[in-house]
């Protein structure tokens, strides 16, 4: 595929079911009637799951009673008419399998009407983690209602964090989660660290990973960033239309790093403008705390040198020595 990169993909579906569901968009004026669940085919069923992946991140000067600590990241949700209730239900039930220590979730939680607000908001209170779940906004929740989507979610108890930091500890050691408003929304990092003392271990939700290079300058030590969608249509050849190459995907699409800043940035699990992914499937990220610097994401990193074909899909851990 040459030097595009590209995402994990089931490429031996069937033609006849790919061309079910392109007739089934016609008939649903375009869009895809699944659920992340079953997609029914003719005389069988295919399944169309999204993808868990699982990444190892260094957190510098992380404690002991944090190592191995389980995040796990959902972003990108877009409940509306692309992405049924049904299916935000479902991505709960497999967060919920995963034991997560602490759900992040980065934005984007519904798409154009103020109507989707209440009743995903009711299906992400079912989220189950040992710490809690935490949040920021999206930019397409400014459009539709800020303040609206996090007194939602605060009223199921998902803490929101707007401009702001919590601490979590385990015995006399502590992890700091801190949050932004959308980047062109009233992100404030400042604000955002203005309660976590200078070189504590700090994890950063940001729904857009623009913020990255301020992170950097900041010390933060690890990024988590959705928006992106991955590209969420990436063609054969052409591979992701907003970038070409490698090092223009550099903080788009999964993990990568600006100095001693960590960012995993996730494809998410709804789509916008267009009701399908190719290539380019929804994603939960698992993520688990390390102090060991040379433990890497599962996924290799978009920016880095290795060859072509290593974007073809998941690739074994990367290390650094």
């Amino acid at each position: 595929m040459g030097s595009s990169p590209a995402f994990s993909w089931e490429e031996s579906v069937p033609p006849a079911v790919r061309l079910t569901r392109w007739l089934k968009r016609w008939n649903h004026g375009g869009v895809e009637p699944y659920s992340l669940g079953t997609i029914s085919a003719g005389d069988g069923d295919f399944v169309e799951e999204v993808e868990v992946s699982r990444h190892h991140l260094w957190v510098r000067d992380l404690p002991e009673r944090f190592r191995n600590f389980r995040i796990v990241q959902l972003s990108d949700i877009h409940h509306g008419l692309f992405l049924p209730l049904e299916g935000v239900e479902h991505v709960v039930d497999v967060i919920n399998g995963l034991e997560p220590d602490l759900v992040a979730i980065t934005g984007d939680y519904v798409t154009y009407s103020r109507a989707y607000i209440e009743p995903v908001a009711r299906a992400l209170g079912r989220l189950d983690a040992r710490y809690g779940v935490c949040a920021v906004l999206g930019n397409h929740d400014y459009r539709v209602d800020p303040d609206a989507v996090a007194s939602a979610l605060m009223r199921r108890g998902i803490d929101v964090l707007r401009n702001r930091s919590v601490i979590f500890g385990r015995g006399a050691s502590s992890l700091y989660v801190a949050g932004v408003d959308d980047w062109g929304y009233g992100a404030d990092l400042g604000a955002a660290l203005s309660e976590v003392p200078e070189g504590a271990p700090t994890v950063l939700l940001a729904h857009n990973p623009r913020i990255i290079h301020q992170a950097a300058k900041a010390g933060v030590n690890l990024v988590l960033s959705g928006h992106t969608h991955g590209g969420q249509v990436n063609l054969p050849v052409v591979g992701i239309l907003y970038a070409r190459t490698p090092e223009q995907m550099r903080f788009r699409a999964g993990w990568d790093r600006l100095e001693d800043t960590d960012i995993y940035v996730s494809r998410g699990i709804g789509t916008v403008v267009l009701p399908w992914r190719y290539r380019c499937p929804p994603e939960i990220a698992q993520i688990e705390l390390t102090a060991d610097r040379r433990s890497r994401s599962e996924t290799v990193p978009v920016s880095s040198n290795c060859p072509a074909d290593h974007f073809e899909g998941v690739a074994a851990p990367f290390h650094v020595d």
